[in-house]
Protein backbone atom coordinates (compact mmCIF):
# COMPACT_ATOMS: atom_id res chain seq x y z
CA UNK A 1 0.00 0.00 0.00
CA UNK A 2 1.28 3.90 -0.52
CA UNK A 3 1.93 6.07 2.19
CA UNK A 4 1.40 9.44 2.97
CA UNK A 5 1.69 11.94 5.91
CA UNK A 6 -0.50 12.77 8.62
CA UNK A 7 0.11 16.24 10.91
CA UNK A 8 0.11 15.01 14.38
CA UNK A 9 -0.71 17.98 15.83
CA UNK A 10 0.78 19.75 19.10
CA UNK A 11 -2.59 19.48 21.18
CA UNK A 12 -2.61 15.81 21.18
CA UNK A 13 -5.99 13.36 20.73
CA UNK A 14 -5.32 10.66 23.03
CA UNK A 15 -7.15 7.53 24.31
CA UNK A 16 -6.71 6.13 27.63
CA UNK A 17 -7.66 2.71 28.19
CA UNK A 18 -7.08 0.11 31.06
CA UNK A 19 -7.77 -4.05 31.90
CA UNK A 20 -9.68 -3.60 34.71
CA UNK A 21 -7.01 -5.19 37.19
CA UNK A 22 -5.01 -1.86 35.62
CA UNK A 23 -7.68 0.82 36.23
CA UNK A 24 -6.10 1.55 39.38
CA UNK A 25 -2.80 1.84 37.81
CA UNK A 26 -3.94 3.93 35.43
CA UNK A 27 -5.83 6.58 37.66
CA UNK A 28 -2.62 7.05 39.65
CA UNK A 29 -0.41 7.53 36.30
CA UNK A 30 -2.98 10.07 35.35
CA UNK A 31 -3.34 11.98 38.24
CA UNK A 32 0.51 12.38 38.36
CA UNK A 33 0.56 13.73 34.44
CA UNK A 34 -2.80 15.61 34.87
CA UNK A 35 -0.63 18.84 34.44
CA UNK A 36 0.51 17.90 31.22
CA UNK A 37 -2.89 15.50 30.02
CA UNK A 38 -5.37 18.82 30.66
CA UNK A 39 -3.77 20.58 27.85
CA UNK A 40 -4.60 17.40 25.27
CA UNK A 41 -8.03 16.45 24.18
CA UNK A 42 -8.74 13.06 26.32
CA UNK A 43 -10.61 10.09 25.42
CA UNK A 44 -11.17 6.78 26.92
CA UNK A 45 -13.20 3.69 27.19
CA UNK A 46 -16.64 3.20 29.48
CA UNK A 47 -15.59 2.76 32.94
CA UNK A 48 -12.15 3.67 32.34
CA UNK A 49 -12.98 6.97 31.32
CA UNK A 50 -15.92 7.19 33.86
CA UNK A 51 -13.20 6.51 36.84
CA UNK A 52 -10.77 8.69 35.48
CA UNK A 53 -13.35 11.64 35.25
CA UNK A 54 -14.37 11.59 38.45
CA UNK A 55 -10.89 11.06 40.08
CA UNK A 56 -9.06 13.96 38.23
CA UNK A 57 -11.75 16.34 37.19
CA UNK A 58 -9.69 16.05 33.55
CA UNK A 59 -12.41 16.56 30.41
CA UNK A 60 -12.35 12.78 29.73
CA UNK A 61 -14.83 11.44 26.28
CA UNK A 62 -15.99 8.44 27.34
CA UNK A 63 -16.98 5.95 24.65
CA UNK A 64 -18.78 2.59 25.49
CA UNK A 65 -17.62 -0.23 27.93
CA UNK A 66 -14.54 -2.07 25.99
CA UNK A 67 -16.21 -5.05 26.23
CA UNK A 68 -19.79 -3.28 24.96
CA UNK A 69 -17.95 -1.69 22.06
CA UNK A 70 -15.50 1.08 23.40
CA UNK A 71 -12.52 -0.94 21.58
CA UNK A 72 -14.16 -0.80 18.45
CA UNK A 73 -15.36 2.59 18.75
CA UNK A 74 -12.01 3.74 19.70
CA UNK A 75 -10.46 1.81 16.34
CA UNK A 76 -12.54 3.73 14.48
CA UNK A 77 -11.69 6.96 15.82
CA UNK A 78 -7.76 5.59 15.03
CA UNK A 79 -8.57 4.85 11.37
CA UNK A 80 -10.77 8.38 11.09
CA UNK A 81 -7.27 10.16 12.19
CA UNK A 82 -9.22 11.17 15.33
CA UNK A 83 -7.08 9.53 18.08
CA UNK A 84 -3.03 10.63 17.87
CA UNK A 85 -1.74 8.33 20.57
CA UNK A 86 -2.71 5.34 22.77
CA UNK A 87 -2.14 4.89 26.45
CA UNK A 88 -3.45 1.18 27.33
CA UNK A 89 -2.59 -0.68 30.06
CA UNK A 90 -3.12 -4.17 29.25
CA UNK A 91 -3.00 -7.27 31.73
CA UNK A 92 -0.81 -9.38 29.63
CA UNK A 93 -1.32 -12.27 32.45
CA UNK A 94 -5.44 -12.57 32.30
CA UNK A 95 -7.41 -13.11 29.12
CA UNK A 96 -10.51 -10.69 28.33
CA UNK A 97 -13.61 -11.79 27.28
CA UNK A 98 -13.15 -9.32 24.26
CA UNK A 99 -9.53 -9.88 23.67
CA UNK A 100 -10.50 -10.52 19.87
CA UNK A 101 -11.21 -6.46 20.33
CA UNK A 102 -8.29 -5.74 21.74
CA UNK A 103 -6.07 -7.50 18.87
CA UNK A 104 -8.10 -5.27 16.67
CA UNK A 105 -7.57 -2.33 18.27
CA UNK A 106 -3.89 -2.60 18.30
CA UNK A 107 -3.86 -3.63 15.17
CA UNK A 108 -5.08 -0.75 13.81
CA UNK A 109 -2.95 1.84 16.29
CA UNK A 110 -0.19 -0.38 14.01
CA UNK A 111 -1.61 0.42 11.05
CA UNK A 112 -2.56 3.61 11.25
CA UNK A 113 0.83 4.87 12.92
CA UNK A 114 -0.41 6.07 15.90
CA UNK A 115 2.11 5.93 19.39
CA UNK A 116 0.88 3.58 21.55
CA UNK A 117 2.21 2.70 25.34
CA UNK A 118 1.35 -0.54 26.72
CA UNK A 119 2.37 0.43 30.76
CA UNK A 120 3.32 2.75 32.53
CA UNK A 121 7.53 3.28 31.50
CA UNK A 122 6.47 3.50 27.89
CA UNK A 123 3.92 5.92 28.75
CA UNK A 124 6.17 7.83 30.70
CA UNK A 125 8.58 7.52 27.80
CA UNK A 126 5.86 9.14 25.33
CA UNK A 127 5.08 11.80 27.62
CA UNK A 128 8.53 13.03 28.51
CA UNK A 129 9.35 12.73 24.80
CA UNK A 130 10.59 15.74 22.95
CA UNK A 131 8.04 15.19 20.57
CA UNK A 132 5.26 15.41 22.67
CA UNK A 133 4.23 18.83 22.65
CA UNK A 134 5.20 19.31 18.79
CA UNK A 135 3.65 18.73 15.55
CA UNK A 136 4.71 15.78 14.25
CA UNK A 137 4.55 14.06 10.90
CA UNK A 138 3.37 10.45 10.56
CA UNK A 139 3.51 7.76 7.47
CA UNK A 140 -0.04 6.34 7.65
CA UNK A 141 -1.76 4.44 4.57
CA UNK A 142 -2.56 6.83 1.71
CA UNK A 143 -6.49 5.89 1.71
CA UNK A 144 -7.45 8.23 -0.83
CA UNK A 145 -4.95 6.75 -3.24
CA UNK A 146 -5.92 3.40 -2.67
CA UNK A 147 -9.35 4.54 -3.36
CA UNK A 148 -8.73 6.07 -6.42
CA UNK A 149 -6.78 3.03 -7.70
CA UNK A 150 -9.68 0.42 -6.95
CA UNK A 151 -12.17 2.80 -8.58
CA UNK A 152 -10.06 4.93 -11.30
Amino acid sequence: MKTTFRLIPQQKQIALVAHDSCKQDLIRWTKAHQAQLATHKLYATGTTGHLLARETGLDITALLSGPMGGDQQLGGLIAEKKIDMLVFFWDPMNAAPHDPDVKALMRIATVWNIPVAINETSANFLLNAALFNQEVEAIVPDYDGYLAERLG
